[in-house]
């Protein structure tokens, strides 16, 4: 079965670290880390709804100016998550820039910030209908591991050691829905955009017995439409399986409380992507920068019993040497050693 999630690093591995997950069948996609965007596209960063920053290093920010950029003139919501300064950080971006006549533009780009302490998130709106000013106090909740609760699916993090705060993530899907093309093509159906309402109906357990519209235009343009119980349509062409699980980790020392945190966030995840930055034999280099080692990420992928380590963020130092740190990684992550 397909996954409703179909995460990709950006860039190479000596390269800017994120991570872009577009959502199957929907216009929507969440990004993991602000770095180099350039081999996005403009349609998919326009995709994008929800940015979270592990932390505000050049390499992990910097991207901030090519979103901002694409997303200017267009009516869009944007929810932002960081760790402690966040606020303040995004805040000196945007009073960067002159913005004397951006509320002559028709649409309107929102910002919605969210800054994560150890029990606090601390909230902060941005608009560009009155030039970018904050809105007023940020808004105070409690935090407890959740940063976001959809229909489909959640985030939680977790606040880690880079001689900063830095916040690991997991994508935890809800249960995985997709679709049967034979089931499809037995009813007449098309693929085609009713599927995504036909799935949120799933999401929000409705009636079974209510009907269900589809509507689609066949290739002469002309509007086509048929009614079915939503249970009966359900039972034809959705397969459900359990929900994937997506981790991110980067850029954290290697410290027992650090690794116990990032095994405690990993734990059964379908495919963990884990900073790799130096070799064992350099662990000393490592700890001085606030860096995993190979080996380090693939114990906690051990540990943590993930079925997928896809290993990333070498150092520059070990250019043309990236078998090493791969091979490295992935002795610790099949054998414990």
């Amino acid at each position: 079965m397909k996954p409703s999630f179909h995460p990709r690093l950006i860039n190479d591995s000596f390269s800017d670290p994120g991570l872009f997950i577009p959502f199957l069948f929907e216009r929507g996609a969440l990004l993991f880390d602000l770095g180099d965007l350039s081999k996005l596209s403009a349609r998919d960063l326009l995709k994008i709804s929800h940015v979270f920053v592990t932390h505000t290093h050049m390499d992990h920010f910097i991207g901030f100016d090519t979103l901002l950029r694409i997303l200017l003139g267009r009516d869009k919501a944007i929810h932002l998550f960081g760790p402690s300064g966040f606020i303040e950080k995004v805040k000196a971006k945007l009073s960067a820039y002159t913005w004397n006549l951006i509320e002559s533009y028709e649409n309107t780009l929102f910002l919605s910030v969210t800054e994560i302490k150890e029990e606090k998130l601390y909230i902060q709106s941005y608009s560009s209908r009155n030039r970018f000013k904050p809105a007023g106090d940020p808004q105070e909740l409690p935090f407890k591991g959740n940063l976001l609760s959809e229909q489909s699916f959640s985030i939680n993090a977790v606040l880690l050691d880079h001689k900063i705060d830095c916040i690991g993530l997991t994508l935890k899907e809800n249960f995985s829905i997709n679709i049967d093309k034979e089931g499809l093509k037995e009813l007449g159906l098309p693929v085609g955009p009713w599927l995504r309402e036909f799935k949120k109906t799933i999401y929000e357990s409705r009636d079974p017995a209510k009907k269900f519209r589809v509507v689609w235009q066949d290739k002469d343009k002309v509007e086509r439409e048929k009614y079915f119980n939503l249970g009966e349509l359900k039972e034809r062409i959705a397969r459900i399986s359990a929900g994937q699980k997506i981790t991110y980790i980067t850029d954290i020392i290697g410290s027992p409380e650090n690794i116990e945190k990032a095994v405690n966030l990993a734990v059964d995840s379908d495919r963990l992507f884990i900073e790799a930055s130096f070799l064992d034999k350099d662990r000393d280099v490592a700890q001085r920068k606030y860096h995993l080692t190979a080996r380090e990420a693939g114990l906690i992928a051990k540990r943590a019993g993930v079925k997928e380590l896809t290993p990333f963020h070498f150092s520059p130092r070990y250019f043309g040497r990236e078998k090493e740190l791969i091979q490295e990684a992935m002795k610790a992550f099949r054998s414990g050693m």
